[in-house]
């Protein structure tokens, strides 16, 4: 008796994700990260601990917004590879800053949550662009 063929494996809707996909909830997470300080300062240093220089956070709370604001726009097959090398500079950048700086006791521990979240963004993109 004659085997069928197996069919091959459904691919996830879901994962893994495409580069919209990426580009849109990173854009997400990056503007609401950014308006969590400009809106409340004193909640964001409740969790990340105070900061000397606020005009510092509020500049790079500026720059995530405007980040996640140009990675969500993005619709175009151009403009999702521009999308994920902002996102991919973004994510390791602050990910470097986690992993440097926490150890040396300048930014609290709970910044390497953050840590995770920014690899899990490199991972994203590596995923979907090779999707």
């Amino acid at each position: 008796m004659a085997r069928k063929a197996a069919a091959p494996p459904r691919r996830s809707p879901v994962w893994p994700p495409d580069q919209r996909q990426v580009a849109l909830a990173q854009g997400a997470f990056n503007v609401v990260g950014g308006l969590w300080p400009l809106l409340s300062i004193r909640s964001f240093e409740a969790v990340y601990g105070p900061k000397t220089d606020r005009w510092l956070e509020y500049t790079v709370a500026g720059l995530l917004v405007g980040a996640g604001a140009t990675q969500s726009s993005a619709r175009t097959p151009d403009e999702l590879r521009l999308a994920g090398r902002l996102g991919r500079c973004v994510a390791l950048t602050l990910l470097l800053i986690d992993l440097i700086y926490v150890p040396k006791g300048r930014i609290r521990v709970t910044y390497l949550q953050d840590a995770v979240c920014e690899a899990a963004w490199l991972v994203a993109w590596r995923r979907a662009t090779a999707r």
